[in-house]
């Protein structure tokens, strides 16, 4: 009775586990679905890992983090600017995303061009 008992529970620790493990390695993260605490702490961990060595696109990002809390583009030209803003610090409990609350990643023909606080003063120096 009591070897049964144990084959039973081994057999249900390594059932839990397997379930355990799959869930983690192939469950994609859905920023739509969290909590605001926890998208804003994904959407940070995400651009804090962002380099230019490593070329990202404005679809990857949009794939990676989902719609973006604020965006604006312009033409200048043959070039075209995107700025899209994800949230990535609570200031006020009011219910509206302001800039001051996002880091703004700004993209030139779609192609990362800067991130951070002064992506928004080069989106704005544009024509």
């Amino acid at each position: 009775m009591l070897k049964k008992f144990i084959r039973y529970l081994i057999l249900g620790l390594g059932l839990y586990a397997l379930i355990a493990a799959s869930v983690i390695m192939f469950y994609k993260d859905d920023p739509q679905a969290m909590i605001w605490q926890d998208r804003e702490a994904f959407n940070k961990r995400f651009i804090e890992k962002l380099s230019l060595e490593q070329p990202t696109t404005l679809n990857s990002v949009l794939d990676y983090l989902g719609s973006p809390d604020l965006t604006y583009a312009k033409r200048d030209g043959e070039q075209v600017f995107q700025i899209v803003f994800y949230r990535t610090q609570h200031k006020t409990s009011d219910g509206i995303t302001t800039m001051d609350e996002c880091t703004g990643l700004l993209f030139k023909n779609g192609q990362l061009f800067l991130w951070g606080p002064s992506a928004y003063n080069k989106y704005q120096e544009q024509n």
